[in-house]
């Protein structure tokens, strides 16, 4: 049985990748990532991944901190840097070939992102880690997850979360909030969902790139979805 989807984008946020911990880094977790992505370049297919860095620096709020907001969006780019080096780590520890491309110019760590080397890459079956977001202030990684994925020529955007889709309501606030299986661009703008932010989801619309949202953490289901299973919640 041939996977579903030939090349993808995954989609990870920073803070999944503390497990427990209040920031930083757990290897346990990445380790666990690194071996359900193995799984489906195992079947074929071609994986690009966008690493968030809310791990370890979040500086959306210039209140807060203090640092203005461009200054703190570039501190936050390093950051998915360094979650995309330990994720390239974990992965070529278990024998998957990666690369890391950044949008910000870091010659001993990463490759500049050239989009038509990181293709070629996708072609020879490795791995390619895009860090540093879109390499400009006030874009998100999920903007940067979109850009790539339209860039690419990925067929999907599988978005890992902690929650197994898309639901009415906050489930780990509202027990009564029931799943979407499948949901339009049009209904999620309407209902005022949060799948991503506005600027990346509309990106996605735009250019007719699917979104499935599914849990990332429970065993199998990365493969699963790229098998074409029903997991999570497929916005289209």
């Amino acid at each position: 049985m041939q996977p579903r989807y030939k090349r993808i984008l995954l989609k990870l946020s920073g803070e999944s990748l503390m497990g427990d911990n209040s920031f930083g880094l757990d290897p346990l977790v990445i380790e666990r990532y690194a071996s359900e992505i193995k799984k489906i370049v195992a079947l074929g297919v071609e994986v690009a991944v966008v690493i968030g860095g809310g791990n370890i620096y979040r500086g959306m709020n210039e209140k807060q901190t203090g640092i203005e907001r461009a200054h703190g969006d570039y501190m936050g780019m390093l950051a998915t840097v360094i979650n995309g080096m330990a994720m390239q780590a974990m992965l070529e520890k278990l024998g998957v070939y990666t690369r890391l491309q950044s949008a910000i110019k870091m010659e001993q760590v990463a490759e500049p992102y050239i989009r038509r080397r990181a293709i070629r890459h996708l072609e020879k079956h490795r791995v390619v880690i895009f860090g540093a977001g879109t390499g400009n202030p006030y874009f998100t990684t999920d903007t940067a997850g979109s850009l790539r994925a339209i860039e690419i020529g990925a067929e999907v955007i599988l978005k890992g979360t902690r929650v197994d889709g898309i639901y009415t309501a906050d489930p780990e606030k509202d027990t009564t909030a029931t799943r979407f299986e499948n949901i339009s661009f049009k209904e999620c703008i309407d209902k005022n969902l949060k799948v991503m932010d506005m600027t990346a989801f509309t990106l996605c619309m735009e250019n007719n790139l699917p979104i499935i949202v599914f849990d990332m953490n429970r065993e199998g289901n990365l493969s699963r979805v790229v098998m074409g299973e029903q997991v999570g919640t497929l916005v289209k």
